[in-house]
Formats: structure tokens, sequence, C-alpha cells
């Protein structure tokens, strides 16, 4: 059982290794911090901590570290989630305001996250199976190319330029966009191959080879858009961290590149839009990771709930990175009711 005042111990050894990325020892938790003990018996927390497992010693002789179990008890009880500064606030508004359309959205806020944490920050695209087509516009962009433009309700827009065997006409292509949308409009993109399979015989029959084409386009789109998809940026944080990280980092960069941990990830992690949820060192289950630590909450698109997070090394400043987290998700949601 650890007193109270191993807590305390506790927190200091994960706040000034955080910091200075040196093993901690008892004269300088004495140095640094009020405790109004002698070194002697911050030693003997020290020896209660290591025996709870909580901290241990990299080398002989040496200060100590936090272990996964002592980040995961700092996490649970001792990490206080701060505010973000003002100039923070408003640096988010400004960045996400600007965004043009839904994927520009997801990727500033990557952007943006990972700047305010130096982190591997992630977001996960709604859940697509229950997403559902808001509008298609066919936009006539030369003789015979046509832009196809499938608009989901939760404002995610995929373009495709297709080639035509005939020009069409304005009345043409408005006939055959009014015909697809009627079909299309409010079905889930799961469901779109089936209803534009009778689109082709509905249609006169000089837009039957037009409509088939379209056709087959938009399922593409569409099954494109169910596909689960991470948007990430900062990357290069790990590199500047390396030193962090016992042998190569190269696993960890593939798992990143490859994605299919993480999304497995996401999908496991709660996608609360009120808490922040880590899983740390061992706990994610995935040797490639098992010296990162996750940490990820949701935000709302139409009504669905999906993931934004960040990873990185386990020795993180978690405080300040959780508050980043929670207040860069409340404004992406923010953002998206507003739209």
């Amino acid at each position: 059982m650890v007193s109270q005042r191993g807590l305390e111990v506790l927190r200091a050894i994960v706040t000034d290794y955080v910091s200075s990325r040196e093993p901690v020892g008892s004269k300088s938790i004495v140095d640094r911090h009020s405790f109004g003990v002698s070194a002697a018996t911050i030693r003997n927390d020290m020896a209660l901590l290591e025996e709870e497992e909580l901290i241990a010693a990299p080398h002989t002789s040496s200060g100590r570290i936090p272990t996964d179990k002592g980040y995961r008890l700092f996490v649970d009880h001792l990490a206080e989630i701060k505010q973000i500064s003002s100039p923070q606030r408003v640096a988010i508004e400004r960045f996400l305001d600007e965004s043009g359309d839904f994927d520009e959205l997801l990727g500033r806020t990557v952007r943006l996250l990972s700047q305010l944490t130096n982190q591997v920050a992630i977001v996960q695209y709604p859940p697509l199976g229950i997403t559902r087509v808001r509008h298609v516009e066919m936009v006539k962009v030369g003789a015979r190319r046509v832009l196809s433009v499938l608009i989901t309700d939760n404002g995610r827009v995929d373009q495709r330029l297709v080639e035509l065997d005939r020009e069409l006409s304005e009345e043409e292509l408005g006939n055959l966009g009014t015909t697809i949308n009627t079909s299309v409009a409010g079905q889930g993109l799961g469901e779109v191959a089936a209803a534009l399979s009778s689109v082709s015989a509905r249609v006169l029959p000089e837009l039957f080879s037009a409509a088939t084409v379209l056709e087959a386009t938009l399922s593409e789109q569409a099954q494109a858009n169910r596909q689960q998809k991470l948007v990430m940026a900062g990357t290069a944080n790990l590199v500047r961290t390396g030193e962090d990280f016992v042998g190569s980092i190269y696993p960890m960069l593939d798992a990143i590149e490859e994605q299919v941990i993480l999304l497995k990830l996401f999908t496991e992690m709660s996608a609360d839009t009120s808490e922040v949820a880590v899983s740390i060192g061992h706990e994610l289950g995935a040797s490639a990771l098992d010296q990162a630590s996750l940490m990820t909450t949701g935000y709302a698109s139409a009504g669905q709930r999906s993931t934004l997070g960040l990873l990185g090394p386990t020795r993180m400043d978690y405080s300040n990175n959780m508050s980043a987290v929670r207040a860069v998700a409340r404004y992406l949601t923010r953002v998206l009711d507003a739209g």
C-alpha cells in the first residue's frame, strides 16, 4: 500500500523525469520539491514505490524512472488536466475556422494538435457505415468531361473526373443528375450501389451510356468513403524524441504507416466526448508500440461519434497533452455542429 507521501513522491518523479529525461534521485526531489523531510526518508518512500513496481532503476546506482504501472497510477489519480491558455484557445479557433471542407478540417486538426503537443496526432473519420449521401452534383468541365461530386451528411466531399463517350448538353446532364440524386440522396454509403442499379434503366436511351459510367463512378466513390481512415500529422516528432525509445523506432513507424494496429486501437478505445482515455506501453497489446502511450477522446460529426488522439513515448507530458486533446476535440465538434 502506497502512502499519500509516496504518491506525491511518484508525482515528483514523473514530473521531473518528463521534464529532464534524466533518472530522478532522492536528493533532487528534496531540492526541487517541498516535502519537509530528509533525503533518507524520500529514499525509503522510493524503495516502497520500487517494491510496488511503480518505478525502476535503469542503471545500477542511478536515480529512478516511472514504469508503465507508475505512469498508469499517475494518469488515473495524480495527473491534473490543466486548462489551455487563452492564446492557445484563440489559435485553435482561428486555425480550425479557416478550414474549407471536412477533409481540410481534419487535416488542420491533426496539424494543430501535433504542434500543441509535439506528438503524433491522429484523427479517425466518423463511422462510415452510417454515413449518408447528402447530395450528388454533376459538373460539366469539358466537352466530354464531367466532375462527379459526392457530398455526405458529415460534410465530406469526394470528387472524381469522368470521361464520357459523348458530350452532354447542360439539360441532359441536369436531368441525369436529378435522376441520380433522387435515387441516392439520404441513402447510406453501403446502399449506394444498389440504389444506383436502376438509374440507367430509367433514363432516355441516348443517356444510357453516360448513366452507366456515372453509376460505376459513384459506386466507387461511395465504397472508397466507407473504408476506415485515419489522418495523421507529426510523425517526425517520434524521430526527434528517439532517445525515449530503447532500440529501433522503425517497428513503431511501420505500425503508424500501415495504420492497421492504430485503427484497431481507435476502435477499441472509447470515443467518449467528455473523457480522455489513455493506454500506456504494454497495455496497448502491440509489441511495436510497447514503449508508447496512446490517448484518445471523442468528437461528434452529424450525430456520429469518432475519435481524436495522439501517440508518443511513455515519457510524455500527460497533463498538458490530455488538456490539448480534449480542447481540440471539443472545438472540432463545435465547428462541425455549426456547419
